[in-house]
């Protein structure tokens, strides 16, 4: 059986890792995944946490979380593709004013 503390050394390096690339990265496709990675490292923390209390409360809204990041997606790749066709490009700090 795996410890509670190597699922939450998983989860907080892939928080890390997801901070890292919101903060470092220019390119707001790889900005996007980087917040996906942060959402799952969260979910990661909370499904360790229901396993060990043995209650399943954090297993539904991890599941929760997983409905409401993937509408999120799907919204935010219908907006990178009309932003693609409006400025041709997704570098962050070309696409801070959303102008018409």
């Amino acid at each position: 059986m795996v410890p509670l503390s190597m699922y939450l050394a998983l989860g907080a390096a892939l928080f890390i890792i997801g901070v890292a690339g919101v903060l470092l990265r220019r390119n707001v496709l790889i900005v996007l995944m980087s917040l996906e990675l942060m959402l799952n490292s969260v979910n990661i923390n909370l499904v360790a946490f229901s396993s060990y209390m043995g209650d399943f409360r954090g297993q539904i809204v991890a599941i929760f979380v997983i409905v409401i990041t993937a509408s999120e997606v799907a919204i935010a790749l219908g907006i990178l593709v009309a932003l693609m066709r409006n400025k041709s490009t997704l570098d962050v700090d070309e696409v801070t004013i959303m102008k018409g």
